[in-house]
């Protein structure tokens, strides 16, 4: 068999409601189990030793996952090698294992697609300035790249006139920060960035200098780095109100995804609640057990997506905590499950972004 996934691409993120997405999630995630069966022996070998049977439509939370881990200790592909085309890696700070996720054009082009489909949700169609809160060194690698890379190159896609804020050696560029701010006033300005990055080097930078951006209307993207910025008691609000003291008028969106599963992010709305979108879905499982959980309890956050097509990542065990908050009832209006996450499950393995900069 095969999966073609262009038709469900064509969906706008948040427009099925409970009872439909879970028909049509189960229908085609089911697709998704048989075609990496039949296509990945290792993963064919861990569905069998399960007993899991292919040939039956299980429910959504039947469907087997697998620890997001396994993608450190084994290459897991469902095409020929000859057709990868990227190689994405994380989680390899501190002497750990990184995990390696096997990429084909299609599956690079089907996360492209449903990742601008998710953002412009948010920002709209029309291309904005785009300032990277990075530096450019970290795109330098196009074969070999990490999420955080990955992330950059994501979001080219909706800006113009870009400019990465640091140089290489990681200090601002002021004075060409505010040569494009002033050339684009009240108008809108894209803002990207990693999120301990943002806040080691651009806001506590700002801070020390005793400087403000003034940016007029800003919409920043965030993610990643939380732990480092919880060890200093920085939680999401005090992260977002010293973004708007030092860069101005800001809409501060954070998101939540993983290289595994690159494309079908879960972004943070206005009013706090992570949300799965028509190409995610997520569940909350007891670490102990892993049944399912009720609704307000945390648990292992399992993370299912309609994107991986070159690997078995559509059903996913991660090693992060989370609490499903409601579905199809968040004031935003978007429909789906949201949730919120509370980081990583005691015990678990410590994963980092592999390339985060390290100075000191």
């Amino acid at each position: 068999m095969s999966l073609n996934i262009d038709e469900t691409i064509r969906l706008e993120p948040y427009s099925l409601a409970k009872k439909e997405k879970e028909f049509f999630f189960a229908e085609h995630l089911n697709a998704f189990t048989q075609y990496h069966y039949e296509h990945c022996l290792e993963y064919r070998k861990i569905l069998d030793i399960l007993n899991y049977n292919i040939n039956v439509n299980n429910s959504l939370e039947s469907i087997p996952f697998i620890p997001v881990r396994l993608f450190k200790e084994y290459e897991l592909l469902s095409v020929p090698q000859k057709d990868i085309v990227k190689t994405m890696t994380s989680s390899g700070t501190s002497g750990q294992q990184s995990s390696k996720i096997f990429l084909d054009k299609d599956n690079v082009q089907n996360q492209t697609r449903v990742l601008s489909k998710i953002i412009i949700s948010y920002i709209g169609k029309s291309r904005l300035p785009l300032l990277l809160l990075d530096t450019e060194q970290v795109k330098k690698n196009r074969s070999l790249y990490s999420a955080r890379g990955a992330g950059i190159t994501g979001f080219m896609t909706f800006g113009r006139d870009v400019l990465f804020a640091l140089d290489d050696e990681m200090k601002l560029r002021l004075d060409q920060i505010s040569e494009l701010l002033d050339q684009y006033g009240d108008n809108p300005i894209l803002l990207y960035g990693y999120t301990h990055l943002i806040w080691q080097y651009i806001v506590r930078e700002l801070e020390n200098l005793g400087r403000h951006l003034n940016i007029k209307n800003g919409i920043l993207f965030h993610s990643g780095g939380w732990k480092k910025l919880k060890e200093q008691s920085v939680d999401t609000s005090e992260f977002n109100k010293r973004v708007c003291d030092t860069l101005g008028n800001i809409r501060v969106y954070n998101y939540y995804g993983m290289a595994e599963q690159l494309g079908s992010v879960f972004v943070e709305c206005e009013h706090g609640r992570m949300h799965s979108s028509v190409f995610s879905n997520v569940f909350v499982r007891n670490p102990k057990n892993f049944e399912l959980v009720t609704e307000g309890e945390s648990g292992l956050l399992e993370l299912q997506s309609l994107l991986p097509t070159s690997y078995p990542g559509h059903s996913l065990l991660t090693e992060d905590e989370g609490t499903i908050l409601g579905e199809d009832d968040c004031p935003c209006g978007r429909l789906g499950k949201t949730f919120k996450i509370h980081g990583r499950v005691k015990n678990a393995e410590i994963r980092g972004c592999s390339d985060t900069y390290e100075k000191h």
